[in-house]
């Protein structure tokens, strides 16, 4: 087994460019949250014109809505949400710089084609562990949409914060290769 991956965020595509399908990462400074509504209201907010709550060139969005936090805790639990319900909004926000984001299950051809064109990842996080996964994050901050409950936009700031690589850049996908290696009858 290979070391994971370091990755400070916010990212640059050279910090990308190591990445491989399957690889482990820890992934430590800023995270943006946002599931479907707000994903709805960010893409409306691009398609009138007006501005985003906060500049995603660079940035990684993690698909999660988090439970309230317990005391002396600063979140519940944040395990991450399906990712193909953003599908249809995800290739704006890359065309604006995304560079990778985290959830847990597989993305439309759609998007896996828009992360080839603007150079950004997907990564998984592991479903039903948002007890565990919540301890990587230091601090929480509401940027926008707080009417929206758990899923309002909010900066996280992450320490360590465990991943998988599903996408990478050259346009591996880590759960086609897994069919392909499992598949009845492979001899490889």
């Amino acid at each position: 087994m290979t070391a994971a991956h370091r990755l400070e965020a916010p990212l640059s595509r050279s910090d990308l460019e190591s990445l491989q399908a399957g690889d482990l990462a820890l992934v430590s400074g800023t995270l943006y949250t946002a599931r479907d509504a707000a994903h709805k209201r960010l893409v409306e907010a691009i398609d009138q014109g007006e501005g985003l709550p906060m500049d995603l060139d660079g940035q990684i969005l993690y698909y999660v809505g988090p439970t309230p936090a317990s005391p002396g805790r600063v979140i519940g639990a944040a395990g991450p949400t399906t990712s193909y319900r953003m599908d249809p909004y995800t290739p704006a926000l890359l065309k604006l710089g995304l560079k990778a984001m985290i959830g847990k299950g597989r993305r439309s051809e759609e998007v896996r084609q828009a992360m080839l064109k603007y150079g950004a990842v997907y990564l998984a996080a592991i479903g039903g562990a948002g007890a565990l996964l919540s301890q990587a994050v230091k601090s929480v901050e509401i940027i926008a949409y707080e009417d929206l409950g758990p899923e309002a936009v909010r900066r996280l700031t992450v320490e360590d914060f465990p991943v998988t690589v599903i996408n990478d850049l050259a346009g591996r996908d880590l759960y086609e290769e897994g069919k392909r290696r499992y598949a009845r009858g492979n001899k490889s």
